[in-house]
């Protein structure tokens, strides 16, 4: 058991962050490890352990997220290379390889302090708040908010914002004055569940047209409608908040169910006999990936010429010698098509990877090639990175696009 280990976290910081493992825990070499960093906590990678003392004090790791490595040696190997090649922090480098955000639930918490209450009591005292600088209408926020605080122990940050209509910034300046306690309560979380607003019970009261629009599709749904669907009905967020407010509605976690878009029927690409050029092209890419060395090639030809019945087939064979594919694509919406003459090829063999998906749908796709139970990857670029076992081919279609650079850090290309 070692004492130390090194982390890579999602920081524009070129370091890596050493932290004392506390008892009980083994955290393992491209595992993931939650740590308190500054005033929050964030999820790392450990890239290793060892029992060296640092220099400075170190704070003690928060929990371990996983058992085995989310990023074998090969992908840790790579994302070293990126950062090194690509001048990025090695974390923020992990960060994009890893499409895991739905695993990791950021929850913020406020309570009411000492100071809080005091203040509270002179504004009603006095009953102005004109000595404050900022707006009446973020003063107004922030007594809402702290009258709503006053009544509970802790509230968190979705929930106070909801019910009081109190701006991420109004809550900051709180925090730093110290009317509020601020914590930061993230953690593990699994990927498969989702909030959703449930009816408590019977409706009291006047409800006025957006409200009663909430109600009436809770209503529908049977009591019980995901956030997004709400969102989606045109009223205004702050409808929700009341509700919530008024103990008719709560926020509530559980299972969600994963459901890809539907994949339209196409004729199949391989309703035809390949023309010499075709087969030629297809016998040297098989060449070289039985040779199970790197080969870098480039098929040639205009719109129409039947390109890509050519990389299907090689795909195909790759799939049938028990191996792996990844087939990038330069633009979101050419993914459904591709997806959909690999799916006609292939069944469930196929995943999709690209930021169109909601991060549970992309964290179920990441698991899928993992588990092996997808082994032809279809995606834009950040597909590359999809961990598949014993990668054989990697295509990418119209590779001259400029979408395959990336802007944001790494800027990789």
């Amino acid at each position: 058991m070692h004492e130390f280990c090194d982390l890579a976290l999602p920081v524009p910081l070129d370091t890596i962050f050493t932290y004392r493992i506390a008892d009980g825990m083994q955290p393992v070499i491209g595992g993931r490890v939650l740590v308190p960093f500054r005033q929050q906590r964030l999820s790392g990678i450990v890239v290793s352990l060892h029992d060296h003392k640092p220099e400075v004090q170190t704070k003690n790791i928060i929990e371990t997220l996983d058992s085995e490595p989310v990023l074998d040696p090969s992908l840790m190997r790579l994302g070293k290379w990126i950062a090194d090649y690509y001048l990025a922090p090695l974390g923020e480098v992990f960060r994009t390889m890893l499409p895991l955000g739905a695993e990791f639930k950021r929850t913020i918490s406020y309570r009411i302090a000492e100071a809080g209450h005091l203040a509270l009591h002179q504004a009603g005292m006095s009953g102005s708040s004109n000595r404050s600088r900022r707006t009446p209408e973020d003063q107004l926020a922030e007594f809402r908010a702290l009258d709503y605080l006053s009544e509970r122990d802790a509230v968190r940050e979705e929930s106070l914002r909801a019910a009081t209509r109190v701006s991420k910034s109004v809550l900051t300046g709180m925090a730093r004055k110290k009317w509020v306690v601020r914590e930061d309560l993230s953690s593990a979380r699994d990927a498969a569940r989702m909030v959703k607003v449930a009816v408590l019970g019977a409706v009291e009261g006047k409800l006025n047209a957006n409200q009663r629009t909430l109600i009436d599709t809770l209503a529908a749904a049977g009591g019980k409608v995901p956030v997004e669907t709400l969102q989606g009905l045109g009223v205004p967020r702050t409808t929700l908040g009341t509700l919530i407010k008024r103990g008719i509605v709560q926020l509530v976690e559980e299972p969600a169910e994963f459901t890809m878009s539907a994949l339209k029927a196409r004729p199949s690409p391989f309703d035809f006999q390949f023309n010499p050029a075709q087969q030629d092209a297809l016998e040297r890419i098989q060449e070289s990936v039985n040779a199970r060395k790197f080969s870098g090639m480039l098929l040639h030809g205009v719109t129409g010429s039947g390109k890509t019945a050519v990389y299907l087939a090689a795909m195909r064979s790759v799939l049938e010698a028990g191996r792996s594919a990844i087939l990038l694509v330069p633009e979101i919406g050419l993914t459904p098509a591709v997806a959909a003459d690999l799916h006609q090829i292939f069944g469930d063999q196929v995943a999709i990877l690209h930021s169109a998906l909601s991060d549970q749908e992309r964290a179920e796709q990441w698991h899928r090639i993992k588990r092996g139970d997808a082994r032809m990857v279809v995606g834009t670029r950040s597909a590359v990175f999809a961990p598949v076992s014993d990668l054989a081919l990697v295509i990418v279609d119209e590779e001259q696009d400029s979408s395959y650079k990336q802007e944001e850090t790494p800027r990789y290309a």
